[in-house]
C-alpha cells in the first residue's frame, strides 16, 4: 500500500508547477493511482509520467490529468462526456468533479479492466461504454463537458455537436510531432477556442479494436 506521504509529495509537485484548484489536487491525493497500472509499473505510480498500461495505451501523467481536470473545472459540469477511459484513473478524477459521467474506450480488453477498478473504488456515477469515441454518446448528450484523453489530427465534429450551451470541450489536437491542448467553449457568441501548452498524448483512432 502507498502512503499517503507520496501522494501528498505528488500534490506539492503538481502545486509547484502552478496548478491551484484544490478540488482536483485533492483527488488527484485521494485517488489511488496504482491501482489503475500494472503491479510492474507500481513503484512509479505517483511519479509525474505516463506509464504503460497495455495495448500501446498509456495512464496519462498526473499534472496532465490534474491540469484538463482544472480546465474543465473552472464551472461546475453536471454531465461529462470523457473519450477514452483507459485505465480508468482520468475517470476517476473527474467523477469527483461532475454530477453524472459518461466514458468510451474503443479497446474492448480496457472497458472490463477500468469497469472492475472504478467499481472497486465505489464509484457509481460512472456510465462506461466499449465505443468509437469519435462519434462521442449522441444518445446521453447534449454534455457540459467533454474531455478528450487522445488526440486527434482535427477536432471531431460529432463531439462539438454533443456540446451544451456553456458546455467546454478540452482536447489534445495534432499529429504525434506537434500537438496543442485546446479548449472549446460553446458561448452565446458560437465557439470559442484558447490553446493552452505543448502535449503529447497517443493519436485518437477511428473505430474499435477487439483487443
Amino acid at each position: 500500500m502507498t502512503s499517503q506521504r507520496t501522494r501528498d509529495r505528488l500534490v506539492a509537485r503538481l502545486r509547484q508547477r502552478g496548478l491551484k484548484d484544490e478540488v482536483v489536487l485533492s483527488l488527484i491525493g485521494s485517488v489511488p493511482r496504482h491501482i489503475f497500472i500494472d503491479e510492474a509499473w507500481g513503484h512509479r505510480a505517483y511519479e509525474d509520467s505516463s506509464l504503460p498500461i497495455g495495448h500501446g495505451q498509456t495512464i496519462s501523467q498526473p499534472f496532465i490529468v490534474a491540469l484538463m481536470s482544472q480546465l474543465l473545472n473552472e464551472t461546475p459540469r453536471q454531465r461529462v462526456l470523457e473519450v477514452g477511459t483507459g485505465s480508468g484513473y482520468q475517470s476517476a478524477i473527474l467523477a469527483g468533479l461532475c454530477e453524472r459521467l459518461f466514458s468510451i474506450e474503443r479497446i474492448e480488453a480496457l472497458v472490463p479492466r477500468a469497469k472492475a477498478r472504478l467499481t472497486a473504488m465505489a464509484l457509481h456515477n460512472i456510465t462506461l461504454r466499449y465505443g468509437d469515441g469519435y462519434a462521442g454518446w449522441p444518445e446521453k448528450g447534449p454534455f457540459d463537458g467533454i474531455l478528450v484523453t487522445a488526440a486527434p489530427p482535427q477536432v471531431p465534429g460529432a463531439l462539438l455537436d454533443q456540446l451544451a450551451d456553456g458546455g467546454r470541450l478540452i482536447v489534445p489536437v495534432g499529429t504525434d510531432q506537434s500537438q496543442s491542448l485546446k479548449v472549446i467553449d460553446r458561448t452565446e457568441q458560437g465557439l470559442v477556442e484558447t490553446i493552452h501548452e505543448r502535449v503529447h498524448f497517443v493519436p485518437l483512432v477511428a473505430g474499435v479494436a477487439k483487443q
